[in-house]
């Protein structure tokens, strides 16, 4: 007795390619199942997955091989019109620029003066006052950086909560407290005093080290840590 193909909506939810990457990742599915999510659908005699399969095995399932195949010997194979080619060889390609970009270099943030560099072209034509945490791995190297306030920086306007959320949730474990003065003056407020022993509680609570807060101006900086303040 024959089994009749089922098409990929016919599945069991658990066994579709869409459903098992939104439960499971991305990293959960074959190379075919990926494939199938792109093409979409088969053909009458067999399903985008079966398809892919197909297809792959006769690439001897590489990549590789599948990115170098042309339209025309794509469209061979029942179920595979233009569209689903280009797509299929426009995600090869994808993949290949991936692979040859060079992992970005995370920025070094260990020091004041690299923290200032940093932040500075971010801050240098604010005409308001901006709150940033800046988040870094045990190296020193930088995660995230994140603003938490506009428009005046006080202990009240910028939540301690959001900086220790934002470590926690970025497995950071350096963080860095940064804000700029429009009015040129470096020289650091009883609110900013405040702000720092705040947020250097906090921090020594959950394990995490402040690093520094550093006050930007158009030229210059004020450290914390610099001045033996932290």
């Amino acid at each position: 007795m024959s089994e009749e193909k089922l098409n990929i909506n016919q599945w069991a939810e658990e066994d579709r390619p869409r459903e098992k990457l939104m439960r499971m990742g991305p990293e959960s599915l074959t190379n075919a199942e990926l494939l199938a999510i792109l093409i979409g659908s088969g053909s009458t005699k067999e399903s985008a997955v079966d398809l892919m399969k197909h297809i792959l095995k006769d690439c001897k399932n590489n990549l590789n091989t599948l990115g170098k195949m042309s339209i025309r010997e794509l469209q061979q194979y029942n179920g595979m019109g233009p569209a689903k080619a280009i797509t299929v060889l426009a995600a090869c390609e994808l993949g290949k620029r991936r692979q040859a970009e060079k992992i970005q270099e995370r920025e070094d943030l260990g020091s004041p003066r690299a923290i200032y560099e940093f932040m500075h072209p971010k801050m240098q034509d604010l005409d308001t006052e901006e709150a940033w945490v800046i988040l870094m791995n045990q190296n020193y190297k930088l995660i995230k950086a994140e603003r938490l306030s506009h428009g005046g920086i006080t202990e009240t306007a910028v939540d301690v909560r959001l900086i220790v959320k934002a470590a926690l949730m970025n497995n950071a474990t350096i963080v860095a407290l940064c804000h700029n003065h429009p009015s040129g003056n470096t020289r650091p407020s009883k609110d900013d005093d405040r702000l720092t022993e705040r947020v250097k509680k906090a921090c020594e609570v959950m394990r995490l080290y402040l690093l520094d807060h550093v006050i930007v101006t158009d030229g210059n900086y004020y450290s914390y840590r610099e001045k033996g303040r932290l």
